[in-house]
């Protein structure tokens, strides 16, 4: 069932209500639905709850300039209003950079954390790059960026061979008003700075994964990333690019889901 929060906020509970609970944060651009892969996986075990970002899918749009504290924010009050004290968090790209900020602001509410195809510091010509393309999201709005996303999200053949999916994934980006999709674009550029080489570190179990043709997000990023986590793991999978959760789904569902078991958290659910 689809519920909105007091802020605005559209959310979604799928499985139990009386299981350990698994939060979804997607990525820039798309909206809850982009879980519909990992989400039958997951619900057998899992109180799943997604929902969308703010200025995403049927949430408000955000009420100030927006960054990663905000988006922190807007979980955890989330999870407050629904009565969640504790949960797993699993954020894809803009997603993953949310639950490292949220770790951060609410270490006490964390059981653990999945980072799936998010940056860590970006070369000088990859920052220069991004941040013309939000440039052009400013401009011209998510329509002038959404073809040379689908490229970078998936593998050749898959996206050829897969016409309507890529249509599906088009018209989420699309969907996104032009007023405040380069401003969230945005946070994607330059947030990073919010999170890298936290202090005090994070103390949170962590598995960390990415494609090993995400061209954004490569393995040396997610190395990266799980270094500075003590105890994080980073697995990098196979001849996937951006957007392994919906061209490979098991793929990805399959480690997620032996993290998830491994936190035994039905102990404390």
């Amino acid at each position: 069932m689809t519920t909105l929060a007091p802020d605005g906020t559209n959310f979604t509970f799928s499985g139990s209500n009386t299981t350990p609970v698994a939060v979804l944060i997607h990525g820039l651009g798309l909206n809850k639905d982009c879980w519909q892969w990992m989400i039958p996986d997951l619900t057998d075990a899992y109180r799943v709850l997604s929902y969308d970002l703010y200025g995403h899918g049927e949430t408000s749009d955000p009420i100030t300039e927006p960054n990663l504290s905000l988006f922190s924010k807007q979980l955890k009050d989330l999870l407050l209003f629904c009565k969640i004290q504790k949960a797993v968090i699993i954020g894809f790209s803009l997603g993953g950079m949310i639950a490292r900020r949220f770790v951060q602001d609410a270490p006490q509410m964390s059981q653990g954390m999945v980072i799936l195809h998010s940056p860590h510091k970006r070369s000088d010509t990859a920052q220069s790059a991004i941040l013309q393309r939000v440039d052009q999201a400013r401009t011209m709005g998510p329509q002038s960026t959404v073809e040379a996303a689908l490229e970078r999200w998936f593998t050749d053949p898959f996206r050829k061979a897969n016409p309507n999916l890529m249509n599906k994934i088009r018209h989420w980006v699309m969907a996104n008003r032009k007023e405040v999709y380069h401003t969230i674009y945005k946070v994607l550029a330059t947030g990073i700075d919010e999170i890298v080489k936290p202090s005090p570190a994070l103390i949170c179990p962590t598995l960390v994964i990415t494609g090993d043709q995400d061209f954004g997000n490569g393995p040396e990023m997610a190395l990266a990333i799980a270094a500075e986590i003590p105890g994080a793991k980073a697995l990098v999978l196979p001849a996937l690019r951006h957007m392994a959760l919906a061209e490979s789904p098991q793929t990805v569902n399959k480690p997620v889901r032996d993290f998830l078991d491994g936190l035994d958290l039905f102990k404390c659910a």
